[in-house]
């Protein structure tokens, strides 16, 4: 009964990490653990998001920015790899609480001083892309991290949601090739049902692409702020 349940969620979880950049994971995650262990979920999540990524590539194409790609991704290798490392040998309790309370923190900031943003910069991307790579492969929720980084250089959407899906794709390529050599494997009833997970994703990601068609592009920050808010609100109360 939990293949019907998981590809609702699997809509669901699509739609809003396609508009907003991140979260799929946030919201697969601690369902998808309810049926499966640790391993096993973060590997079916972690292809999910992978073609997560592929369709942001797909829908919103007009938005690449190379050079802000690469800041992010490359570094984001090295640390994604670390992660997914420490991911079977760490326990992620409390740094799911400290990642929650400083994505509060810096949401509040953020409506304080609507202002606020950092300059595009190597450096900057380097940080964000090394963090949220680290984060990502050690407990598959690095995307509002990435986030954070994103919306602080307050990038046109479409840019933002381009850049936010290439840079995800290099930092899941990473982690979902590190949990395999770790030995992690798909459940065969997970396995059997990627055919209608994939597709599922993409129509989650179409109605995501509506959306953001709808919102002006002066109020996409302040969304995205919100769903950063949200989910430092879940990792502080539930942390994994």
């Amino acid at each position: 009964m939990e293949i019907p349940f998981i590809l609702c969620i699997v809509i669901i979880a699509s739609c809003i990490g396609t508009m907003t950049g991140f979260g799929t994971s946030t919201i697969m995650v601690p369902i998808v653990l309810l049926f499966y262990s640790v391993p096993q979920t973060l590997l079916f999540v972690g292809i999910i998001h992978w073609f997560g990524n592929i369709w942001k590539l797909i829908l919103f194409k007009k938005g690449f920015q190379w050079r802000l790609i690469l800041s992010f991704g490359v570094p984001g290798i090295a640390a994604t790899f670390l992660g997914a490392s420490l991911m079977f040998n760490i326990s992620t309790a409390v740094l799911s609480r400290i990642l929650g309370s400083f994505l509060i923190i810096y949401v509040v900031y953020l409506f304080a001083k609507s202002s606020f943003k950092i300059k595009q910069s190597l450096f900057a991307g380097a940080c964000g892309g090394a963090l949220s790579g680290f984060l990502a492969g050690l407990f598959g929720m690095g995307g509002a991290v990435r986030g954070l980084f994103l919306t602080s250089f307050d990038l046109p959407k479409a840019v933002y949601i381009a850049t936010a899906g290439a840079i995800a794709l290099i930092i899941d390529t990473t982690r979902l090739t590190t949990y395999f050599a770790k030995g992690a494997r798909l459940p065969t009833l997970l396995l059997w049902g990627l055919p209608i997970f994939i597709p599922a994703s993409f129509l989650g990601a179409k109605i995501a692409k509506r959306i953001v068609d709808k919102i002006p592009q002066e109020h996409f920050r302040k969304v995205i702020a919100v769903f950063l808010f949200l989910a430092g609100i879940k990792l502080l109360l539930l942390p994994k």
